[in-house]
């Protein structure tokens, strides 16, 4: 088959909506999938990466980069992010440099976009971690997926079309969370975090053995870390392409690769390159020990993340050792008594993390309003509960359950519980949690008792944009940008304006409860989600300065901390604190330093749909968040949580039952100047259910 016929053959089936199956499987390795109607969380005694098999994917990455004379970065993380393996040839560059492909207005200015110190190392781990945390026993995707799945319109390059599904994921696993773990010495329990966030530039794959999850892989050979804008065509890319030869003997099952799967009837993308592509033989790859025998490169030290003396065996997925395990038996069971089959994160000693417990805040200055562990052992049983019966969007086969992880906070964001069904997709974890204090933060106008959302934002520091540095690289010479320099009180005042509430946030303002998709609405570049010609929402940016990599507020919020992380791995500062928000950044005086730390938005904001605000009555007393398995299904796992865990916990002694925002509260009911579109609330599938034909699940509550 020559290559010309197989591009014609897979737009062809990718147009039709069959996706490329039919000429994959005549080229590449064909594996078999395990039955995972079950969603298997839990792998044989020798599911997981083996030293031996960490080598061999390196081996294979380098054979395939010299035989292109080429030189490479190479990182091998297990499903938990624990990174196995970092190998560097010897003429790989040390930087990336960090870009988008010009806007329509030209380059774009600001955030991340052109800095070019960035270690390559942190880019290869980010990529690897990236397709071990997007893919499970029931989706294969890739950083390819991801690019395609978070950018201003789906698919990228189309107009006048809704963004992304997962837009905003990139900022998630960020190396500042207060939830991901970190390394200190060989394997720990996960989920880790990723130095760069998750990633969208091609060249980062998932590693299945006999069709199990198990890590991924990540490549950086070409010196940029970026985004694939135009998907019309078939990229010749080199991070990839030797990606591709680190995959063979590890390749993901053909029937659950990401262009087996729809997404609102667009079919997902899982690889533009292919095993016939490949000009080395992956069989005869040279040995770790042959390599550096002959100079061709070395393992080396990523520090926060791998030791570098020499590779490390994966942990098994599903079990303690991982960080993620079976939760103890009787605790997440219906109301009938019957076990939810939940799981768990825990630490080294195996303690579950993350139980549910008593809130300490006093929401409307009532300590009894406050969320109680029945409360949030409730909400998170009723929300597994719904999971379980749901269909999955990015799962198959079809009809299989949607497996999410769940998160509910107080309303200072503090961790009240959290937990997951069966194979939810690692990367769901930090991102339900951001979700979960994004709405509980935003919808906190008028609370009592507390910052108001406005003050905090005017009491964090600023985020200091850098200037690329000329070449080569000398970081002696880094400067900050004079513009643009955003400020948080700018995105108040702008949000203010754009809603026509002046008291938008602000401590005596009237509470408005803002789920995500409403946030994310007014975080899009044209709003409300697409129109070419709709204006910047208020919490994003204009044209010029815009992109994936200077999304608006929720990277300004993060930009000092990843900052902070890059000059720490570069032995220039101490390491970030666990904490995303209050950075001062590169600052002229007291630098790298984490002010006025509080947990609201320890790991960030998320910005795509899949959480709300829980209510007693009109009071404000905390929020949930839940992903892992399509947007509208995490919107009403949330949603539909709440309500049945209020009416199945009720009132007591004069105390409203919790429930979701009143309906004159929500966001959806705010009429914006000048604008014909409201804001969005809760958007559920229209016939969720596997074995119910029930429609319109969400309406009326």
């Amino acid at each position: 088959m020559t290559r010309g016929f197989l591009i014609w053959l897979l737009l062809y089936l990718t147009a039709c909506g069959g996706g490329g199956s039919s000429a994959i499987d005549s080229e590449q390795q064909s594996v078999s999938t395990p039955d995972n109607s079950n969603g298997l969380d839990s792998c044989s005694p020798d599911c997981f990466l083996s030293k031996s098999d960490v080598e061999q994917v390196i081996g294979q990455a380098v054979s395939e980069a010299a035989a292109r004379n080429v030189d490479a970065t190479i990182a091998i993380v297990d499903r938990v992010g624990n990174v196995l393996g970092v190998y560097q040839m010897s003429g790989s560059e040390p930087f990336v440099t960090i870009t988008s492909t010009a806007e329509l207005g030209g380059p774009v200015v600001g955030g991340l976009e052109n800095l070019n110190f960035i270690p390559a190392t942190l880019a290869a781990v980010s990529k690897a971690i990236t397709g071990a945390y997007l893919s499970t026993t029931g989706n294969a995707f890739t950083t390819r997926t991801a690019s395609q799945i978070v950018q201003e319109n789906f698919n990228p390059g189309e107009r006048d079309v809704p963004s992304g599904p997962l837009f905003g994921v990139q900022f998630s696993q960020l190396p500042c969370s207060d939830f991901s773990t970190r390394f200190t010495s060989g394997l720990g329990p996960g989920p880790r975090r990723a130095p760069l966030g998750l990633s969208a530039d091609p060249g980062g794959m998932p590693l299945y053995l006999d069709g199990m999850a198990v890590g991924g892989v990540g490549v950086i050979a070409d010196g940029i870390y970026g985004l694939d804008k135009n998907i019309g065509d078939f990229d010749n890319d080199l991070d990839e392409i030797i990606a591709t030869a680190a995959t063979v003997g590890y390749a993901a099952p053909l029937d659950i690769r990401a262009d087996q799967i729809t997404i609102v009837g667009k079919t997902a993308r899982f690889s533009d390159s292919f095993v016939e592509d490949l000009v080395s033989t992956p069989s005869d790859f040279t040995s770790l020990a042959e390599l550096e025998a002959s100079g061709a490169g070395s393992l080396v030290a990523v520090p926060g993340y791998y030791a570098g003396s020499s590779t490390i065996e994966g942990t098994i997925f599903g079990t303690s050792p991982s960080g993620i395990r079976p939760a103890d038996a009787g605790i997440f069971a219906d109301s009938s008594g019957e076990s939810l089959d939940a799981f768990v994160f825990v630490d080294g000693s195996d303690i579950n993390r993350f139980p549910a417990t008593d809130a300490s805040d006093a929401p409307g200055d009532a300590a009894e309003n406050r969320l109680t562990q029945l409360d949030v052992q409730t909400i998170i049983n009723e929300a597994l509960g719904i999971a379980n019966q749901s269909r999955a969007q990015i799962r198959v086969p079809v009809g299989s359950q949607a497996r999410v992880t769940v998160s509910v906070v107080d309303t200072n964001g503090t961790i009240l519980g959290m937990a997951r069904t069966r194979d939810g997709p690692v990367f769901g974890s930090d991102v339900s949690l951001q979700k979960a204090r994004t709405a509980t933060f935003f919808s906190g106008t008028g609370r009592q008792g507390s910052v108001a959302p406005a003050d905090f934002l005017r009491s964090v520091p600023e985020p200091l944009y850098l200037a690329p540095l000329a070449e080569p690289v000398d970081l002696n010479q880094l400067t900050t940008l004079a513009n643009p320099a955003p400020s948080f009180s700018g995105y108040v005042s702008a949000l203010q304006l754009f809603l026509g509430l002046p008291a938008a946030l602000e401590s005596f303002g009237t509470v408005v409860a803002f789920s995500d998709r409403s946030g994310g609405n007014l975080s899009r570049p044209n709003y409300p989600d697409g129109p070419d010609n709709g204006p910047p929402g208020p919490l994003s940016k204009p044209a010029g300065e815009w992109s994936i990599f200077s999304t608006g507020l929720q990277l300004d919020l993060v930009y000092n901390a990843i900052i902070n992380h890059v000059a720490f791995v570069l032995g220039a500062a101490p390491d970030v604190p666990q904490n995303c928000v209050g950075n001062t950044g590169f600052a002229a005086s007291n630098a790298f330093t984490t002010i006025n730390m509080k947990v609201n938005l320890a790991n960030g904001i998320q910005i795509f749909p899949g959480s709300v605000p829980i209510f007693r009555g009109d009071v404000l007393i905390g929020g949930v968040g839940v992903s892992g398995d399509g947007v509208d299904q995490d919107d009403m796992i949330a949603f539909l949580g709440i309500h049945k865990a209020g009416v199945r916990l009720g009132s007591k002694e004069g105390i409203p039952a919790l429930g979701n925002a009143p309906l004159e509260l929500r966001a959806d009911r705010l009429e914006i100047p000048g604008q014909a579109s409201r804001l969005r609330y809760v958007n559920c599938p229209q016939v969720p259910f596997i074995d119910s034909d029930e429609t319109e699940v969400c309406s009326d509550l």
